[in-house]
């Protein structure tokens, strides 16, 4: 598609939940099977590699400085030096032969919002919980397959949820207590087209979904309505999130595992410019 770029080269095994980080004005993202965070500041173009001692699946900025990271054995904070310092700790650890971290997202009270997946992919096997920032863990969802793209609609009162081979965006009412209830099909991937993976939402609540075996990044309405398609020159495309300066562009990342015959690009950061308006992301309060 015209305007699309990559803004990190990389040879990421399963790249993995972008997130723009407000206060340091960079772009966090990791390689699952890597074990590797990954930052880039894309007004200088600096980068920094670090590296963890367990498969990462996601990794979100504290409010104090340092990094909330969702691993295999459950969910640990580093501090502002990050995974290269000594300062680690389990929040939750919660160990589970053939289970590993998957997809998280912050919600605005600053709570770590954490799935999980088995390695195997056996259906149910998964969960989604809620982390309070003292480590307070509570199951919102469970028989959960591949627990991905957690997010929720500019005012609060919706949230948005993938479970992967289901096709389906799932959406839900936020009550009062922000509990998500009423759940419903928001839109169904028709069968050949993909996945849904990773999701962001946007200024306009309408929803951005990355599409493994897709090759695309879709924009659907907060009716459900498919507005838009960005076209991928990679077969494995796995979240996308709004960055950089006015939260304009969109970032995408992107896998190599599994493909026999990968694209040059695939397990790289992508970007398309001038996307549209993101909303600020709030940091982990813990």
């Amino acid at each position: 598609m015209t305007g699309l770029d990559v803004a990190v080269r990389a040879h990421a095994a399963l790249g993995e939940g972008p997130t723009w980080d407000t206060a340091a004005q960079r772009l966090i993202w990791v390689d699952i099977l890597g074990s590797r965070v990954h930052t880039y500041d894309p007004a200088s173009g600096r980068r920094t590699v670090l590296a963890t001692e367990q498969h990462v699946s996601a990794a979100k900025p504290r409010a104090g400085g340092g990094l909330v990271v969702n691993l295999r054995d459950g969910v640990g904070l580093y501090g502002p030096e990050g995974p290269g310092g000594r300062d680690f700790r389990w929040l939750h650890r919660e160990p589970v032969p053939g289970r590993r971290g998957n997809d998280a997202a912050v919600a605005a009270d600053g709570s770590l919002w954490a799935g999980t997946m088995r390695y195997d992919e056996a259906p149910g096997g998964g969960t989604l919980s809620r982390l309070a920032p003292d480590g307070t863990a509570r199951t919102v969802l469970d028989d959960v397959t591949i627990s991905n793209g957690i997010g929720w609609s500019p005012d609060g009162r919706l949230m948005y949820f993938n479970d992967t081979p289901t096709r389906r965006i799932d959406v839900f009412d936020v009550d009062e207590g922000g509990r998500p209830v009423g759940r419903r099909t928001l839109a169904t991937v028709e069968e050949g087209a993909g996945f849904p993976d990773g999701l962001t939402v946007d200024a306009d609540g309408c929803v951005w979904v990355a599409l493994w075996d897709g090759g695309v990044v879709r924009r659907y309405t907060p009716s459900g309505a498919l507005d838009r398609v960005v076209e991928l020159p990679v077969r494995r495309p796995t979240a996308c999130a709004f960055g950089g300066a006015g939260l304009s562009d969109l970032y995408i990342t992107t896998a190599r595992t599994g493909l026999a015959a990968p694209h040059p690009m695939s397990g790289s950061l992508l970007v398309l410019p001038g996307a549209g308006k993101g909303l600020p992301q709030p940091a982990f309060a813990g």
